[in-house]
């Protein structure tokens, strides 16, 4: 991490954060900091809360307590599309493509909202060019790894401020994984800001500059990428 990053404005700032479902809190009083340009990974087991907080800081559900902060301006309750126009963008667990368009018709419907479907494809295809000969191919017809690819290709496609990551590695073989945290990493050096949570602990500190275990709706550890792993044991797995 740049020494510029961590003199600005953190892009994301989470204070003192609350969230439940149905009267039962699963989120309990939660800080956490997002250094702009910056690749932060929160790692944790199933049932730690990973996802609700995504869900959260997207706009998909309301916190029940505590404080959202962007660049430093309060956005608390701020609906989906409000935060969508100030670069937050949410690639969800299960991939996020339409299965029945095909790879270009689902680039396409990136730009409705403005932007240059030829100048789209060409940064897809360069930073996936597995897609490029599957451009007329129906997105749910390719492996899981190509849609993930085109999850990710479409996020970017939207210029996020802020992209948020849940579960990139699920299901995907070693080697796609790999390359797809190498775009990561690639498109954070470009500044944009990452979230990224994860069961799996290993790709996603490689490419994270600061990290955090979130156990049971808290955050129980933050640091860089070589103390986390030192904590993994302890703080994780319970060694």
């Amino acid at each position: 991490m740049s020494v510029a990053a961590l003199d600005t404005v953190p892009v994301l700032e989470l204070r003192g954060l609350h969230a439940e479902y149905d009267g039962i809190e699963v989120i309990h009083g939660l800080d956490l900091l997002v250094p702009a340009g910056s690749v932060m990974a929160v790692l944790g087991p199933n049932g730690a809360g990973k996802s609700t907080l995504l869900r959260v800081i997207a706009g998909l559900h309301r916190p029940s307590a505590g404080n959202i902060y962007m660049a430093g301006r309060r956005v608390t309750g701020a609906r989906t599309d409000q935060l969508a126009r100030r670069g937050v963008c949410l690639i969800p667990e299960g991939r996020g493509v339409f299965p029945n368009l095909t790879v270009l018709e689902n680039l396409r419907m990136v730009t409705y909202a403005g932007g240059d479907l030829a100048e789209v494809e060409a940064a897809t295809y360069d930073r996936f060019p597995r897609l490029a000969p599957r451009r007329a191919q129906l997105a749910g017809s390719m492996s899981g790894g190509e849609q993930q690819m085109l999850a990710l290709a479409r996020g970017l496609a939207t210029r996020p401020a802020l992209l948020l990551l849940d579960e990139l590695s699920m299901g995907l073989a070693p080697t796609i994984v790999t390359h797809l945290y190498d775009v990561v990493a690639s498109v954070a050096g470009e500044g944009v800001s990452i979230l990224v949570v994860e069961q799996f602990a290993n790709m996603a500190l490689r490419a994270a500059d600061c990290a955090a275990i979130m156990v049971h709706g808290r955050v129980v550890v933050t640091g860089s990428p070589e103390e986390i792993r030192a904590d993994l044991s302890r703080a994780y797995l319970g060694g």
